[in-house]
């Protein structure tokens, strides 16, 4: 089951995080609310996936050491693909 989720995680990270809040209490282990991953759904989907599942797999149940570099590259890639969005959007307005 884990392999299928990455698999689908490439495609679409918020359908994953939509079947570990159906199928699996990840998401409620890792953040102590449900506003958390609600908002990360919709503005950081790959934060948030990334954040849940180095938390689920890490020792201890916490995000340390280098698994914050992939929460890092995760919140870029999030935000790159924002600017990207804004990039195209005012390119076409120009053209």
């Amino acid at each position: 089951m884990g392999c299928l989720l990455a698999l689908l995680a490439l495609i679409s990270p918020r359908l994953v995080l939509f079947l570990l809040w159906i199928f699996s209490d990840v998401l409620s282990r890792a953040f102590d609310s449900w506003i958390v991953p609600l908002l990360g759904f919709f503005v950081l989907p790959w934060t948030t996936l990334t954040y849940a599942a180095f938390w689920d797999w890490g020792p201890g149940r916490h995000v340390t050491g280098f698994e914050w570099f992939f929460v890092v590259l995760a919140f870029v890639i999030d935000l790159s693909s924002y600017a990207e969005g804004r990039r195209v959007r005012y390119g076409r307005a120009w053209r």
